[in-house]
C-alpha cells in the first residue's frame, strides 16, 4: 500500500515536499516513482528513484523538482521548488513491487504495481 501526503494550497513561488509512503509484507521495491495529473493533460511522470537510489527528474521538471527517499521508513520524498499555478494537479507515487517465485528453472521475479490514491495540490497566483 502506498499512501501519499504533503499536498495543499499555497502560493505561487513556494515550497512543498510531498512523501509517499509504503507499506506491506512480502514484497521488496525495485523503483518508485511520481507523477501528476494536471488540468488539461495525461497524466506524467514526474521523477524516479530506484532502491540503489538512482534518481531521475523529467527534463522539463529538472531545477524545480527533486526525488529522494529514507529507506529505513519506506518513504520517498518529492520536493517541489518555485511552485507556479499550472503545478496544480493530483500527485500520486507508484511501486514497482517484486517477491521470487520458482520454477523447474529456478527462481525468478515476479513484478507487480502499485499506485496511491494521490495528493492534490494546488497553486494560486
Amino acid at each position: 500500500q502506498l499512501v501519499e501526503s504533503g499536498g495543499g494550497s499555497v502560493q505561487a513561488g513556494g515550497s512543498l515536499i510531498l512523501s509517499c509512503e509504503a507499506s506491506g509484507s512480502g514484497f521488496s521495491i525495485s523503483s518508485m516513482g511520481w507523477y501528476r495529473r494536471t488540468t488539461g493533460k495525461e497524466r506524467e511522470l514526474i521523477a524516479t528513484i530506484t532502491s540503489e537510489d538512482s534518481a531521475n527528474v523529467r527534463d522539463s521538471l529538472k531545477g524545480r523538482f527533486a526525488i529522494f527517499r529514507d529507506a529505513a521508513k519506506n518513504t520517498t520524498f518529492l520536493q517541489i521548488n518555485n511552485l507556479k499555478p499550472e503545478d496544480t494537479g493530483n500527485y500520486s507515487c507508484n511501486a514497482m513491487c517484486y517477491d521470487y517465485a520458482f520454477d523447474d528453472s529456478g527462481s525468478y521475479r515476479r513484478y507487480l504495481e502499485v499506485w496511491g490514491q494521490g495528493t492534490l495540490v494546488t497553486v494560486s497566483s
